[in-house]
């Protein structure tokens, strides 16, 4: 998508991605590795009932599934930050997630050289369940 579609008020659906036990496995031993996201039988028996994903793992499949749907071929220059996140359900291996991205703002710089999208990312599952949420800024050139 482009930037002068991304206006106040849209809301963008993704796609949906399953997730997989290994892949859980696998980013949480590179990246997460507690032992509620890498081994079966402790997580089984820990509060959680199961694995779990990381929460930096949903926020990874966030991200990938926004750049498949909007930022592909877009004139996204990248991010200054997250102003909020949260991890509000756990994620495990089966679950099916989709974002829902609304755009709260939209505008360009003072400049006029940059697009300035501030958006909510709502990552929900096949129940849909929000099972995380952030708020973000990020950076188009509009050149």
């Amino acid at each position: 998508m482009k930037f002068h579609e991304l206006t106040a008020g849209s809301v963008i659906e993704t796609d949906v991605r399953i997730i997989t036990e290994s892949e859980i496995v696998e980013f949480a031993k590179r990246y997460d590795p507690q032992p509620f996201h890498t081994d079966r039988d402790f997580a089984a028996a820990s509060r959680w009932g199961g694995l779990i994903a990381s929460g930096w793992m949903t926020c990874s499949v966030a991200m990938e599934l926004v750049v498949r749907r909007v930022l592909t071929d877009s004139e996204s220059i990248g991010s200054p930050g997250v102003e909020a996140l949260e991890w509000l359900r756990p994620v495990r291996p089966g679950d099916a997630l989709r974002v829902l991205v609304t755009v709260l703002e939209s505008r360009k710089s003072k400049s006029g050289t940059t697009g300035v999208v501030r958006w909510r990312w709502d990552v929900r599952n096949q129940a849909d369940e929000t099972v995380a949420r952030l708020t973000a800024v990020s950076l188009f050139d509009v050149r």
